[in-house]
């Protein structure tokens, strides 16, 4: 009998089920808005486990950096991975660039461009918002108003919001108003960045963040930033405490900068992302920004001809996530639950919006899986007394995968 150690008392171990027993027997296909599915070299690359210091981490983190930077369009080389997903690395630029008595702009439009405001009151910022809640997107006017009534320190906003689909169409004047007035500016391009053009240098954003489990097409729990030049400045001047520390960006870079001992890194994460961002670069943007563009736009097609309905206009519609309207007094959630059960595949619902969504973003974007979802889609509706021609609907989305589209 172990010394000090009472058995009797000691809590009973529960009864176990092993994971074969809870995962589908046929993987779903994820063709919501987030997380996607992961090529095979991803996959083999979340599955190793490496010291996370030393020469082999040291060649992999310097690789990784170079990649997202081609990622990002940056040339700083203050890039780093955080532990956690996309909302973590949001948090580390809020935390980094916000403290009490500084003031920042939120331009919220949905879920997760609101987020960012409550990340800087956790902080204590003085936070004001420019807010819609009709599903449109906030123009450079608004923004300039804005300016002209209060100084603000820092601006936050999204390039595409993954709750309702809606992009922010004049993102690079909206950061050239927030510099010219002396702000800084940290964009979300989790559900964009790699699907769409974001030019972190050439627009002046001062943090971009991103999660490997949208338009990267890695992993969730990992996540990757990207400071500024003049951000890093700013950083390394600040004389207010620090309330984070895994968020400290000054502490993080000694792993991402000079691969010292921060905290222990999530290696199979990092070793994904690396994989991802490979195949990314290998794959070249204009490539992916084309593959994405006649993807997306081929769905829309094919969903408007079965007879459903895009929720956000053309004019300034997300590709990456697709909102569509269902009609009236059709429960979304059984739709969902009817893909899942007859055809294995898995979309996404909403916050509080009467839509479903589909995500478009890295592995989403081939064509097996699109004649797959829009077939589940129509299927599931038509089961559930929605009448809608779901023959119609694959015949264009077919037509439209075999029409090269011009970017814009």
């Amino acid at each position: 009998m172990i010394s000090g150690f009472n058995q009797g008392c000691m809590i009973k171990p529960p009864v176990t089920e092993p994971l074969s027993n809870i995962l589908p027997n046929e993987p779903l296909l994820l063709m919501g808005a987030g997380p996607v599915p992961i090529s095979n070299a991803v996959s083999r690359a979340n599955g190793v486990v490496i010291n996370h210091l030393g020469e082999t981490m040291d060649r992999v983190i310097k690789n990784l950096k170079i990649m997202a930077a081609y990622a990002y369009q940056t040339k700083s080389t203050k890039i780093m991975g955080v532990s956690g997903p996309a909302s973590a690395s949001i948090e580390m630029a809020i935390t980094n660039l916000l403290w009490p008595g500084r003031r920042v702009l939120v331009l919220k439009v949905g879920t997760f461009s609101g987020r960012m405001g409550e990340m800087a009151q956790g902080v204590g910022a003085e936070v004001d918002y420019i807010e819609r809640s009709d599903a449109r997107p906030i123009n450079a006017e608004m923004v300039e108003e804005a300016f002209k009534k209060k100084k603000y320190d820092v601006l936050t906003m999204v390039q595409g919001e993954t709750s309702c689909g809606v992009k922010t169409v004049d993102f690079a004047e909206i950061v050239r108003i927030a510099k010219e007035n002396g702000a800084m500016v940290i964009g979300d391009t989790v559900c964009t960045l790699t699907t769409m053009p974001m030019e972190m240098d050439h627009w002046g954003l001062d943090a971009a963040i991103s999660g490997g489990q949208k338009g990267l097409s890695s992993i969730p729990g990992v996540s990757v930033i990207a400071f500024s030049e003049d951000a890093w400045k700013f950083i390394e001047k600040r004389s207010v405490r620090q309330p984070h520390w895994c968020f400290d960006a000054l502490r993080s870079q000694k792993f991402w900068g000079h691969q010292q001992y921060h905290y222990t890194a999530p290696v199979p994460g990092i070793l994904a992302l690396h994989e991802a961002l490979r195949q990314i670069c290998d794959e070249t943007l204009p490539e992916r920004f084309q593959r994405h563009l006649v993807s997306s736009k081929a769905l829309q097609a094919g969903i408007e001809a079965m007879g459903l309905e895009l929720f956000i206009p053309e004019s300034y519609r997300l590709n990456s996530v697709v909102a569509i309207k269902l009609p009236d007094g059709v429960d979304s959630a059984k739709i969902r639950k009817s893909m899942v059960d007859m055809f294995q595949v898995e979309i996404s619902g909403a916050f509080g919006l009467d839509i479903v969504r589909i995500g478009q973003m890295g592995e989403q974007c081939r064509a097996h899986n699109l004649f797959r979802v829009l077939y589940a889609l129509g299927t599931a509706c038509v089961t559930h007394g929605v009448p809608l021609d779901v023959s119609n609907g694959m015949a264009l989305l077919e037509k439209n995968l075999q029409q090269p589209i011009l970017p814009n």
